[in-house]
């Protein structure tokens, strides 16, 4: 499944993304997507999205549930 495509990922979905501060080492943190925060339908780092915590980062795995 493309990360990279905006219409892929859904508000309430599962997902893995790399924190801004995560960016070097590539540790991945686990979430529930709150909000699409990237406008563009595609970006090629990932879509940024803020999960229901409030932590920001760009999606990197969708996790089918």
């Amino acid at each position: 499944m493309s990360i990279t495509q905006r219409s892929r990922i859904q508000i309430g979905a599962s997902v893995s993304v790399v924190l801004k501060a995560d960016q070097r080492s590539g540790k991945l943190t686990q979430g529930i997507v709150r909000r699409l925060l990237t406008n563009s339908l595609h970006h090629p780092h990932g879509i940024k999205v803020q999960l229901e915590d409030g932590q920001v980062g760009r999606v990197k795995e969708i996790h089918d549930n």
